[in-house]
């Protein structure tokens, strides 16, 4: 094969690699098209091109719905890693040639850990780039995750009971779990408060489809003791308000008690786990110096080993 034809083909790999990645991220050739400012058509030949010289398919078609076949799993997770790499080669080589003076960095997280994990970390990447442009997105669980496998964000943090197997977990920081009631609250007066003392009045909790009541509910569980929700609230600010005004307690961990809050605390560490917080990152995710700058910053802050490569 001569010099011209081996640019040609590697050229048209790269953007049928591309297209395939873009078309399993959205699930969708005419999504994919979309984000990569092509026809819908151009997308699809692209893919078939693809399978046929390598002679796989890639998708199992069934109307509307694209499922990877086990030829195109093993085929993404070759190729994700170097679409991504070859996307932010510019990007990565300025940052590194310029000792990361530019560029952008995107991190998922909800609302307790940018409030209380994230902020020194971000105000000592902020005050050493000045350049590199930070965006924090308020997102978590579910959404989180989403954005993360759809590379919308570089990492999250935050965090996680269960670890999916294309999700790689860094513990940060650990805090303990915590009761909390209006300080004139009967269980504020127990000398001991037990689970079923709890059960007896109204949590207020975030939204079900979040750890902390997953947390709850399995706990409550392994006792054989129900509980009530009376309130679902997003955000333990809102929630410590809420009981502050006596709407209900909650169960919270003592990250977000700085003290200065009207409400009793009673420990629960003899029913419920430390909660963890910690880096979420996408198996084969290629982190950009900018990334890997901020992780590093964020594990100094809590003393942590350095991410390995």
């Amino acid at each position: 094969m001569n010099t011209d034809k081996q640019s040609y083909y590697k050229n048209n790999r790269l953007k049928q690699m591309r297209a395939f990645c873009e078309v399993v991220q959205t699930g969708s050739m005419t999504l994919a098209a979309q984000r990569l400012f092509l026809s819908q058509p151009s997308v699809t030949l692209q893919i078939q091109a693809m399978e046929r010289e390598l002679g796989v398919t890639v998708f199992e078609r069934r109307g509307p719905v694209l499922k990877l076949t086990p030829d195109g799993d093993v085929l993404y997770a070759l190729a994700k890693p170097l679409v991504d790499g070859i996307d932010s080669l510019q990007q990565n080589f300025t940052a590194l040639h310029d000792k990361l003076e530019s560029g952008e960095l995107n991190i998922g997280a909800g609302e307790s850990t940018i409030l209380y994990i994230l902020p020194e970390a971000v105000r000592r990447f902020v005050a050493a780039y000045p350049g590199v442009t930070l965006k924090i997105h308020n997102e978590t669980g579910r959404d989180g995750l989403k954005m993360l496998r759809a590379d919308e964000i570089d990492f999250a943090v935050g965090s996680l009971l269960d670890v999916p197997d294309d999700i790689t977990y860094q513990s940060v920081v650990t805090y303990d779990p915590v009761l909390i009631t209006p300080t004139d609250h009967p269980l504020a007066k127990l000398a001991k408060v037990t689970l079923l003392d709890i059960s007896q009045y109204g949590l207020i909790l975030p939204p079900r489809h979040l750890s902390t009541w997953r947390m709850v509910k399995y706990v409550f569980q392994q006792h054989n003791l129900n509980f009530t929700v009376t309130l679902e609230a997003g955000g333990w600010e809102v929630i410590k308000k809420y009981v502050e005004l006596g709407m209900g307690i909650s169960v919270v961990t003592d990250i977000c008690l700085t003290g200065s809050e009207n409400l009793a605390r009673i420990p629960l560490g003899q029913y419920f786990p430390q909660r963890g917080y910690g880096l979420v990152f996408r198996k084969g995710r290629f982190l950009s110096p900018q990334a890997r700058r901020f992780v590093e910053i964020l594990n100094e802050v809590y003393s942590i080993a350095p991410l390995s490569d």
